[in-house]
């Protein structure tokens, strides 16, 4: 069986078309969500941390390349945007990362120690 060297360019263009798709809409849906929400803001952190200042918002957690901010305001995905976001996204639909703290230490206690409720 023999490979015909014209379909690994068609599978490459179909995966960067679906992953350039799902792309567009996840950053899409990010300008419907509600206020109080974290978002995720991807790009180096300088860059991140001046634009939630300038939207008005609050720095929950920052690292290299990925800052998670929140405002009670609505519109704050477009401000951020507005003042050089690279890429906004819905944290706690991006990976999880809603800003609040853990609640895997208290699971931990309550497995080695049932009596804890």
């Amino acid at each position: 069986m023999t490979t015909d060297g014209r379909k690994l360019p068609r599978i490459a263009g179909a995966i960067a078309l679906i992953a350039g798709g799902w792309l567009a809409v996840v950053v899409a849906l990010t300008f419907g969500s509600a206020p109080g929400k974290s978002m995720a803001i991807i790009g180096p952190q300088a860059e991140a941390l001046a634009a939630v200042v300038q939207a008005n918002g609050r720095i929950l957690s920052s690292n290299d390349y990925v800052t998670i901010a929140r405002s009670d305001e609505a519109g704050f995905v477009a401000r951020l945007y507005a003042a050089g976001a690279m890429l906004v996204l819905d944290a706690e639909q991006a990976g999880g990362c809603s800003g609040l703290p853990s609640a895997a230490p208290s699971l931990r206690a309550k497995r080695s120690n049932p009596s804890i409720s």
